[in-house]
């Protein structure tokens, strides 16, 4: 089974090195490495020229000017030849080594699978600052919000080529909204894996300020609309709660173990 990677970057030389090499390290061979580049004036496209040897032949990347991350997206899945398709953020990595052996083992008999991923800050990426199970989603909680790990869903491309990729004119979570015409809509059949498969730096376009916040609710609000799922602000606000006492909890707990 043939798994692919789609990883978008922008000025992302900073980060992707770490990228790269969680990928390369993977005890699953069978494997494609997308890179989708918007245009870097960095020193981003001289570390992929740098790596690409290290793939052999396992890396497709390009480097042209697109309309935003989604679109970048977009074109990686469009780019894949895998039987399965994931996405792994310029700025993330594989948490372990057995990921994508991991995510092989698991979807047989599911259309996707989706696992936790936990957050760390840029100057310490060894200490966790929160975490993010997927292990309590259930689809009929998309009306309040809530999704699966979207670092962690892997899925079959078939899928994507069915129901449609990033709607790019949602501009900070069209990853909610492809998840809700998925999952909620359309009723793939997924599973859980418990397991971290990625470590994330904070500071994303998802996971900054009062202001995304407020985008990600107008997001999501316009998806239940397109997609014709009943919901409401009041509805939403249940995940802003759970977050709090989820981050309350983490935090608890640390300082205990520390």
């Amino acid at each position: 089974m043939k798994i692919s990677i789609v990883t978008a970057t922008f000025n992302s030389g900073e980060t992707l090195r770490d990228t790269i090499e969680s990928v390369l390290r993977q005890d699953y061979a069978d494997f494609e490495h997308i890179i989708v580049d918007g245009g870097s004036t960095d020193g981003t496209l001289d570390i992929v020229k740098e790596c690409e040897p290290m793939y052999g032949g396992r890396l497709k990347w390009i480097s042209e000017p697109d309309n935003g991350l989604y679109d970048a997206m977009n074109k990686g899945i469009e780019m894949s030849t895998g039987d399965v398709v994931g996405i792994l953020n310029s700025d993330d990595f594989y948490t372990s080594d057995d990921v994508l052996s991991t995510i092989a083992s698991n979807i047989h008999d599911v259309d996707a699978v989706y696992a936790d991923i936990h957050y760390v800050n840029s100057d310490d990426t060894a200490r966790p600052v929160r975490y993010y199970s997927s292990a309590s989603f259930a689809p009929w909680k998309m009306r309040m919000g809530f999704m699966p790990a979207h670092p962690s869903f892997y899925c079959r491309r078939r899928l994507y080529m069915t129901y449609g990729l990033f709607d790019v004119s949602f501009k900070v979570a069209a990853d909610f909204e492809q998840l809700l015409r998925l999952i909620y809509v359309n009723g793939i059949k997924c599973g859980y894996v418990p397991k971290d498969f990625v470590t994330m730096r904070t500071g994303g376009a998802s996971t900054s300020g009062f202001r995304s916040h407020r985008m990600i609710l107008s997001d999501h609000l316009r998806a239940y609309r397109k997609n014709g799922v009943r919901s409401n602000i009041l509805m939403e606000s249940v995940r802003y709660m759970h977050r709090i006492v989820e981050m309350l909890c983490f935090s608890s707990k640390n300082k205990t173990a520390s």
